[in-house]
């Protein structure tokens, strides 16, 4: 051993978190990689064990199902990209410099940028990870802190995301006739949001989060030696609004306030005749037309909000790549029987009452393989909810089960933090590394709610 060798410091050990994350990078392919390998695992499965998995069932089902799932597709897109030119009008833009600027400590701004992208993304998926991401920049160009950290709290705000309004399960559950509403399907009954979104065991859960997550990234804040800022870079330049010449009749009518007033005047009057008339309902559809009128109204000119439009649409590609391929396999799972061979093994081993933390605990893990909310639904719901009729256990809490599931094993699953990191300007492991916490403190609360509440 020479000299130097002695003298060097013994390496420091690997965390756990610094573990999951590093295991992450190695392990987890490309989500589409992960979609192909699951749809080739089912038709085996189907065709190995299902009691209709003749090879024609499997392949004609999931040709049916691939394209009987691009509508909803397209919802879930239309979500994102609204809420993503909601995020960035500019008086929302301005709202969030103006929160920035009542801030003064790391600690409150850790807790600011949880709280409004937890808010945000209740409301709308969407729109919680674009403000999250862009009041996570703005907070770092203020307050020397750890820019991973600051980050992963506006990361963590999403772990709500599914137990709010934009929900693509509860949603679909609660949309007549939609590909997804499996719950329809097999009851011939909708569930709306007051059996869902609006219940004590999801409510209170959701309250818990809100307030427990902050203080855990307190305590989780880095010492000053371990520290890594924001590095801001060159400024984006904004590109053209439009190429018409100025002052040209295209030009005004690119700018028309009027033209954008006739657009919201339209869907404003469409809700209040729907809700006048039937009640006030919500489904994909009209949370879609809020946020629809809600941009262009933000956004003043109809040139301004198709340029927002045209910007937000860069995030949806592995959406549109991916959902098809999960419809797929929703296809051959219900069509060859496998839905119902796998719904008999969670009868043999749930109650009434435990159904809904098991079909949970299966959540947390399929979110890992499926990660999003209308696909995994098109893989978990053919079996969880024909076990829940047959068990006579609360539909609304399975179903809930499920996206609880989902939007917590969303913060050790890297698919959706990709674009907040991208947004953000900041590599994802160091993020991963704090969400691990949010993991587990949301899975415990979660769980146990639906042990103890329904």
């Amino acid at each position: 051993m020479t000299t130097q060798d002695a003298a060097a410091p013994p390496r420091p050990r690997r965390s756990f978190v610094a573990g999951s994350v590093y295991l992450f990078e190695r392990l987890l392919p490309d989500p589409f990689v992960i979609a192909i390998g699951l749809t080739f695992a089912v038709a085996g499965a189907a065709l190995l064990f299902a009691p209709k998995g003749d090879l024609v069932t499997v392949v004609t089902s999931w040709y049916t199902g691939v394209f009987g799932i691009v509508g909803f597709a397209f919802q879930m897109v239309m979500i994102l990209v609204t809420g993503h030119a909601v995020a960035h009008a500019p008086v929302v833009q301005r709202g969030l410099k103006t929160l920035v600027a009542t801030v003064s400590t790391p600690n409150q701004a850790v807790v600011l940028t949880f709280l409004v992208a937890a808010a945000a993304s209740w409301l709308n998926w969407g729109f919680g990870l674009v403000v999250g991401a862009i009041l996570a920049r703005e907070v770092a160009k203020r307050i020397h802190l750890d820019f991973g950290w600051l980050v992963a709290a506006a990361y963590s705000g999403w772990v709500i995301w599914a137990s709010g309004p934009s929900s693509s399960i509860a949603l679909s559950q609660a949309t007549h006739g939609n590909a997804l509403n499996i719950v329809e399907k097999l009851t011939g009954k909708l569930l709306p949001f007051g059996d869902t979104v609006f219940t004590t065991f999801n409510l209170v859960p959701t309250v818990l989060v809100v307030i427990l997550v902050p203080i855990a990234f307190i305590l989780l804040k880095p010492r000053e030696d371990e520290i890594v800022a924001f590095v801001p870079g060159p400024d984006e330049q904004a590109a053209p609004a439009s190429a018409k010449s100025a002052g040209t009749f295209a030009d005004k009518a690119n700018r028309s306030r009027m033209v954008s007033l006739f657009l919201v005047l339209l869907g404003v009057a469409y809700l209040g005749v729907s809700w006048s008339t039937k009640g006030v309902k919500f489904d994909v559809n009209t949370v879609i037309l809020i946020f629809l009128i809600l941009g262009v109204a933000l956004h003043g000119t109809p040139v301004a909000y198709s340029d927002a439009m045209k910007n937000a649409a860069k995030q949806t590609g592995s959406m549109i790549l991916q959902y098809p391929i999960y419809g797929g396999i929703m296809g051959m799972i219900d069509a060859t029987g496998l839905a119902a061979m796998i719904s008999k093994f969670f009868v043999v081993v749930s109650t009434a009452h435990t159904l809904p933390f098991w079909t949970y605990i299966a959540s947390l893990f399929i979110t890992f393989l499926v990660p999003s909310g209308g696909g995994h639904w098109a893989v978990q719901g053919p079996f969880a909810i024909p076990a829940a009729v047959e068990l006579h256990a609360s539909i609304p809490a399975v179903t809930m089960s499920v996206a609880m599931g989902e939007q917590v094993s969303n913060m050790m699953q890297p698919f959706w933090a990709l674009p907040v990191v991208a947004m953000a300007g900041i590599g994802i492991q160091r993020v991963l590394g704090f969400t691990v916490v949010t993991f587990f403190l949301a899975g415990i609360i979660y769980g146990a709610a639906l042990l103890l509440l329904p």
